[in-house]
């Protein structure tokens, strides 16, 4: 027999740790050389390692993975790609976190029932947990500002020369866009941290008043 098995495993950033998925599918036999790693989000499958192994995996070959959500994330696209991979490509998928999800077993109607059934309930459960996900981050940022805290890049310092180039301009002796050269900035930066820093000056004028 020349049919193959292969690995996939998915972490969503480069800094997650992938280990606990590779072990898992080296333990049930998948050679070093066909396992495809992404560190990508499962948002979508446009992932190159899963690109390259959908290309190699012929009818009849063997696909394992740890969960369903390391196949992707969301619901309609994870079952348009199961259904593409298990009809189209003619291939197997086991799924090693769920039993009844395997495709080698129940090949009759009714095992196929079952397995359709587990396949969505589990693909809408990944899809809830990731908009779960986004929602708690959107809360915690929310709630963050509220006390606060700034995201972002910290704003450059002014340059030294900055006070004087800003007097010599308002004062006519420079144009915006030679004050702007002088302090090594576009002239709209230079516009915009010059208003700011008048403004500011402005509000402790009328806080001594």
């Amino acid at each position: 027999m020349n049919n193959k098995i292969y690995g996939y495993a998915r972490v969503s950033t480069a800094e997650q740790n992938e280990d606990r998925q590779l072990v898992a599918l080296r333990e049930v036999g998948v050679p070093e050389k066909t396992i495809f790693l992404d560190k990508l989000s499962g948002k979508d499958f446009r992932r190159p390692a899963y690109r390259r192994l959908v290309r190699r995996m012929k009818k009849d070959d063997l696909l394992y993975i740890k969960s369903i959500d390391r196949l992707g994330r969301n619901y309609k696209e994870i079952l348009d790609q199961w259904r593409f991979l298990t009809k189209e490509k003619g291939i197997d998928i086991v799924v090693l976190d769920m039993p009844l999800l395997d495709t080698r077993r129940g090949k009759d109607l009714m095992g196929t029932f079952l397995s359709d059934i587990v396949l969505q309930v589990l693909s809408f459960v990944a899809e809830n947990e990731r908009t779960n996900i986004r929602q708690r981050q959107a809360e915690g940022i929310a709630a963050a500002r509220a006390r606060g805290v700034k995201f972002g890049r910290p704003p450059r310092p002014l340059p030294e020369n900055f006070y004087a180039v800003h007097k010599a301009w308002r004062e006519k002796k420079l144009t915006l866009p030679q004050a702007a050269a002088a302090c090594q900035m576009p002239p709209g930066t230079f516009y915009a941290k010059a208003r700011k820093f008048e403004n500011a000056q402005q509000n402790k004028t009328g806080q001594n008043l």
